[in-house]
Order: structure tokens, then C-alpha cells, then sequence
């Protein structure tokens, strides 16, 4: 059976007298390091050179080089981009990594695909926020939490688990819940997400615009029902709170009869073939090494794939009907 831990599972005092290092300011770094701080732990914020400190100076913090902190700290939480971090560790981090340090990282996707071996003699953790950045600072001040998954790579010093779940419960996580699990589960699932679901639902949601404002719908009212109008999100957050069959129960009895009425309909999309053909590429690791590969050559073929998106009717009408419903 998973574990799950909570709040009365962590001892805040593990982290005591010792300092955590934030390298990394930006979407999620920003939250944590200030979740973190918020909580009485000692934090220190390492940036690249290219990064901008402005945020971190707003926020009262001195930040300083990533080179310039690894030898303070006891704690190195990695918050960059997943295709930056492997260059920063063999560069900066690594050669100044000493024996108990604790690396851990937003994700599993480095280590489980192999772009960061850390040495024998660290112990190495993962917490992984479930989330945007955003609300993991804004559920941290409301008191809620955020959900997150847990895992360990190597626990050199026999310690690593209880300092993860210090780190988890001074992040606000543990208000929540936090799922134990593999670094390599982890990232495959998120991978999976961003590739088998997201897609299909952008799919859907384009043809779908398409298909009416071919019939003649008026293109204000197509896109505030598809996108604008939150109604998607609600039934989401409906979902989060009690699942997704009550969901579904608690639209109107028309609304429950289309949906399962009309249910088998998409079930001769094939949709089980197309995921378990991308679940597979990225569990052989195919997609890392093409993601590896097109951030290694300056991201041609995102330019312009995002380039093609770009040009898509729908995204102009979309602009309008905002700024028409912004200027009542």
C-alpha cells in the first residue's frame, strides 16, 4: 500500500542549524524559498549568472552566486528548468559536493533518466509539487496546502527521509498529503500528463471551437463557453474535491445523460493505442534524449511548433472576446 504523509509524520526540528539552498528563482523557487523561510528555516538563494535577482532582493533576500553557497549549505534544492539543471550540477555543483550533503530535486526527471548521477556519498530526495508555483506560495499563506509527491534516490546517511519530510512539511505540503514514490514513476507520470492528456484535451477544444463557428455560432459566445467561462476549471475542481464520478453526478440530469450516453461514441478514437505508445517512449527514455537533443541545438523545432500554434484563428478571437468582456 502508498504511503502518505502528513503534518504529525515530520519533525520540523531535523532542519534545525541547518542551511537550505534554493538554486533556482523562479516559478517554483520563488514559493519554496519563501514557504521555507516563512517556516523559520534558514534559506540562501544561489542564482546563474544570466538569471535575474530582483525578485529575490524584493523578497529580502542577498542572493549570490550558486558556487558561493554550496560550501554553507547542508540542503541544495534544485528549482531550474529540467533541461538546464544537468549542466549547472556538473559545472557548479558537483565538484563542490561533499560528504551528507542532501540534493533534492522538483521532479524525478534528471535522475531518472540518467543527465545527473550524483556520487555514493550524498543522499539524494525528490519533492514534487503537484501544482504551478503560484499556489504553492498561495496555499501555503491560506493554510490548505498542496499536494506533492515524495521519493529517495540514495540515502547515504540513513537520514534522508526524515529531512525530506522536514523539508515537505516547512513547504506546506504535508497539509495536504504527500505520495511516496520512485523518482522514475514520478517522472513518467508527469511526462505523461503533459504528453497523452494535455494534447488530446487541446485537441478537442480547438476542434470543437472549429466545428461550431463552421455552423455559424457567434465567435464571442464559442469561445467564452469553451474556454473563458471557467466552466471546465469548476468541474475539475469538483473532481479534486470528491472525485470524479460525483462530478459527473452533480451536473444536471440532461448533462449526466449526454455524457454517458454519448460516452461509447469516443471510445472508437483509439485513444488507448496513442498512450500506451507515448507512455512507451517515455519510459525507454526517447523523449529525453530528444528533449536533451533539441535543447542542446537552441529548440528548433519548439520555435516552430509554437510558430504553427501562433496561427491559429482561434487564438485571435480569443484575444478579442477578452478585451471585449474586459471594457464592460
Amino acid at each position: 500500500m502508498t504511503n502518505i504523509y502528513h503534518e504529525k509524520d515530520a519533525n520540523l526540528g531535523v532542519l534545525s542549524g541547518k542551511i537550505v539552498g534554493i538554486i533556482g528563482y523562479g516559478n517554483l523557487g520563488r514559493p519554496i524559498a519563501n514557504n521555507l523561510r516563512d517556516s523559520r528555516v534558514s534559506v540562501l538563494v544561489g542564482l546563474r549568472d544570466d538569471e535575474t535577482r530582483d525578485h529575490a532582493r524584493e523578497d529580502g533576500f542577498e542572493p549570490r552566486d550558486i558556487k558561493d553557497i554550496i560550501p554553507r549549505c547542508h540542503v541544495l534544492l534544485f528549482m531550474l528548468p529540467d533541461e538546464v539543471v544537468p549542466e549547472v550540477y556538473l559545472e557548479t555543483v558537483s565538484p563542490a559536493l561533499q560528504r551528507g550533503h542532501l540534493l533534492v530535486f522538483a521532479n524525478g526527471y534528471n535522475f531518472a533518466y540518467g543527465f545527473v548521477e550524483p556520487p555514493p556519498f550524498v543522499d539524494v530526495g525528490m519533492i514534487a509539487p503537484r501544482t504551478i508555483g503560484a499556489a504553492v506560495r498561495t496555499r501555503y499563506l491560506d493554510g490548505t496546502g498542496f499536494f506533492s509527491f515524495v521519493g529517495i534516490g540514495q540515502d547515504a546517511t540513513g537520514t534522508t527521509w526524515e529531512s525530506l519530510l522536514a523539508l515537505a512539511k516547512a513547504m506546506g505540503s504535508l497539509r495536504a498529503g504527500a505520495i511516496e514514490i520512485g523518482l522514475e514513476q514520478e517522472a513518467q507520470l508527469d511526462l505523461f500528463v503533459q504528453q497523452a492528456i494535455l494534447p488530446a484535451f487541446h485537441h478537442v477544444m480547438t476542434t470543437a471551437a472549429r466545428v461550431l463557428l463552421e455552423q455559424g455560432y457567434p465567435p464571442e459566445a464559442v469561445v467564452t463557453d469553451l474556454i473563458l467561462s471557467g466552466e471546465f476549471t469548476d468541474y475539475l475542481a469538483r473532481a479534486a474535491q470528491g472525485g470524479l464520478l460525483q462530478a459527473m453526478r452533480m451536473s444536471s440530469l440532461t448533462g449526466q445523460y449526454g455524457i454517458f450516453s454519448r460516452l461509447p461514441r469516443f471510445r472508437d478514437l483509439k485513444l488507448e493505442g496513442i498512450m500506451d505508445a507515448t507512455l512507451e517512449e517515455i519510459r525507454s527514455g526517447d523523449f529525453a534524449t530528444e528533449w536533451a537533443r533539441e535543447y542542446e541545438n537552441g529548440y528548433p523545432r519548439l520555435d516552430s511548433l509554437l510558430r504553427a500554434q501562433e496561427q491559429l484563428d482561434l487564438w485571435s478571437l480569443e484575444r478579442r472576446t477578452l478585451e471585449m468582456l474586459r471594457n464592460q
